[in-house]
């Protein structure tokens, strides 16, 4: 435990296959379907139920300010998910979805956990990126991160998906240091009618949702959805098989245009299930060192409100308030958490040309920690964690808004660190109106955490003599720091081809170390010495790279999708940080290279053939090789209240790891194929 990364310490402290002959089948009728699909006239076929390319640049993103802009006008390096990227993507997870965006890291770990991460420093718990839902945060103050496997919302009902590869402190604050997931649902307006789903496979064992809404005509519009579904073990070299996974979930939204000027939300969701838990922690009792695999409890609910109000043209203010609970009882620890969270946010133009936003908002989040084994810890147990903040920022658009320029700024004061400021730059400019340049320059920070802070957590190192490390936060911690630098360029080259190309490079400094200590000795419960950890900010050092993401409409039936994305990260002790592992953990828990293409073709008989090939290169921290691998998904959508869909994930291989987190040999994911039903009516 005391030479692993600091999520690996953390945590550990605190069916059916297809054969190669079918595979093979499978594939040459796919490469048939192709030669034979390019002899057929464009006029024969559907049109693809994509965006064109044109709207996809006019799509209206409001991640990166708040505000509503084109993609095409934003100053960031923004990629935008449709509801049919996540239909036709075969996925049944966020996660899953995430891996069809540049510059997005998503590994694996097993069944029900993933590491998640955007240009670097990857770990488990995301703890440099900003994921929400509907506005409402998702971030963990206890480990600083997700907790991704109780993020289960039903994918039909996702508008789309904004990613922010970038700081978006300014207008987020502090913890969106490399990015920010927003995670925006389709309005009650859009969701009328019945929707039943159910499906089932070797690993999505068993899946079930449903949706209905509705509306009085004058208004008012609302939905109510309940989902449920159970998830098998991935592949165990050691047959542990400790990863099943099972979650039910129900909630409701109701939209209200009470008039031209005001519209209201109301939406709320409740969860109940089982993850899986890995314990690995020090003992002072033989064998000193316990490693306990169990089911962790998890549920929650959560509610939120919005008001919106237009002033004017072009001026409006926005007040939203949620209330967020959590419980969690691991295998090693148990919390539960309470937040409650208000914003307020003010749109105007006050002079020809400018475009001003500013804001306040609190939030307040009291958690109790729960001590299952005394050798994990949180002190103290009671806490309550405080942010206040305000933003201002303004557009200025110059040379007949061919040229704009937005300077802005996060003031925000927390309890572990005080006042932090996170000012931003970021210039646009567009040369015609199929080609825009952009820069930018943010500062952003990572305050500290219950984990930074409060962490306990105790394993053996030796018992003879009987040693144990201890991973401490003992309140010298301070926020991590970086500046981003950023430019892109984006160009609809022809009506038919799209690309879309940004690079970046980060600064870093007092990132989170693992340091030592002097040994002393306890005679208590048994007499051991313990040498302890305290973590400190003692690592700095550089992210820098780029990702390409063309989009190419070979025909009317025929569309190809694709990204590269390279990172190199260089990180190095602080002078006279005596850092134990930290460096070689970060640098080398991201790939280097990534590469996805996926390919959408419209079949005659109304048949969906949608395929995607990953790489991923090596994990040397990790030390785990790059895979390639291969997803696939055929639909058939004969009338529009019916679809049929089988897919088949990871098929080039009968399993592969991507991240390594728990004792023993790392955990496998299978070849897997599952299938799936849903009508609508």
């Amino acid at each position: 435990m005391v030479s692993g990364h600091l999520d690996q310490a953390v945590t550990q402290a605190c069916g059916t296959s297809l054969d190669k002959s079918s595979l093979h089948k499978i594939l040459v009728e796919v490469v048939a379907s192709i030669f034979w699909l390019a002899g057929l006239s464009q006029g024969s076929q559907a049109e693809l139920k994509e965006l064109t390319l044109e709207q996809l640049s006019n799509l209206e993103v409001t991640t990166v300010s708040k505000g509503a802009e084109k993609l095409s006008h934003t100053p960031a390096a923004v990629y935008v998910l449709t509801q049919e990227d996540i239909r036709r993507s075969g996925a049944t997870s966020i996660p899953e979805v995430l891996r069809l965006v540049p510059g997005v890291e998503v590994a694996r770990i097993d069944s029900d956990h993933w590491a998640v991460g955007i240009r670097g420093l990857r770990s488990q718990f995301s703890k440099s990126l900003l994921v929400l839902i509907d506005g409402r945060s998702v971030y963990t103050p206890l480990y600083a991160g997700v907790y991704w496997n109780v993020q289960n919302v039903p994918l039909e009902d996702i508008d789309r998906i904004e990613v922010v590869r970038g700081p978006g402190g300014t207008i987020w604050g502090a913890n969106a240091v490399n990015g920010v997931i927003n995670i925006i649902t389709k309005s009650a307006q859009q969701t009328h009618g019945t929707l039943l789903s159910f499906g089932g496979g070797n690993v999505d064992q068993g899946t079930v949702g449903f949706r209905y809404g509705d509306g009085n005509g004058k208004g008012f519009n609302y939905r109510l959805y309940g989902m449920g579904f159970t998830r098998g073990p991935e592949f165990h070299p050691d047959a542990r098989n400790f990863d099943r996974w099972h979650i039910g979930q129900g909630g409701f939204r109701f939209d209200w245009s009470a008039n031209s000027r005001d519209s209201y939300t109301l939406q709320g969701d409740t969860y109940k299930g089982e993850t899986s838990g890995v314990g690995s922690f020090g003992t002072y009792s033989p064998p000193y060192q316990a490693v306990v695999y169990g089911d962790v409890e998890v549920s929650g609910e959560n509610v939120l409100g919005r008001w919106k109000r237009t002033l004017s043209e072009g001026s409006d203010i926005q007040v939203q308030a949620y209330y967020d609970r959590t419980n969690r009882h691991d295998t090693y620890y148990g919390e539960t958490r309470d937040t409650f969270d208000i914003d307020f946010l003010h749109h105007f133009t006050p002079l020809d040309g400018h475009d001003f936003i500013w804001g306040l908002g609190t939030r307040v989040s009291p958690d109790n920690f729960i001590t299952v084994v005394p050798t994990v810890d949180f002190l103290p147990h009671h806490r309550t964690d405080e942010i206040f903040s305000g933003f201002v920022q303004d557009e200025i658009s110059f040379a007949h808004d061919h040229v704009r320029l937005t300077v802005g700024s996060k003031f925000e004061h927390n309890n572990y660190t005080g006042f932090e400021v996170q000012p931003d730059a970021r210039l646009w400019w567009t040369r015609g109106p199929r080609q825009t340049f952009w820069a930018a320059v943010t500062r952003a920070v990572r305050t500290p955490s219950r984990l930074d802070e409060g962490i306990q957590a105790t394993g053996l190192v030796s018992t003879k003599p009987l040693t144990f490390a201890r991973i401490t936060g003992d309140g010298k911690f301070f926020s991590e720091q970086s500046i981003g630098y950023e430019a892109g360029y984006r160009a609809l080259v022809t009506p038919h081809f799209y690309v879309d190309v940004a690079t970046f490079h980060n600064d870093y400094n007092y990132l989170y170390s693992y340091e030592i200590g002097a040994p002393f000795l306890e005679v208590a419960p048994v007499p051991h010495v313990v040498i302890p950890i305290p973590i400190r900010n003692g690592i700095r050092g550089t992210t820098s790279g780029f990702e390409v993401a063309p989009d190419w409409t070979l025909t009317g039936w025929w569309q190809l999708k694709g990204s590269y994305s390279y990172l190199n990260t260089n990180l190095k002790r602080r002078p006279g940080s005596p850092d134990i592992s930290t460096v070689a953990a970060d640098e080398g828990s991201s790939p280097q290279h990534q590469v996805v293409v996926r390919s959408l073709l419209n079949l005659p008989q109304k048949l969906e053939l949608d395929l995607t090939y990953r790489y991923v290169s090596s994990l040397p921290a990790q030390q785990l090789s790059g895979y390639g691998t291969a997803d696939a998904r055929l639909g058939w959508r004969p009338v529009p209240y019916f679809e049929l869909s089988v897919a088949g994930q990871n098929l080039l291989q009968p399993r592969h790891a991507e991240f390594r987190l728990y004792p023993g040999p790392p955990v496998e994911l299978k070849r897997s194929a599952y299938g799936k039903i849903t009508l609508r009516w």
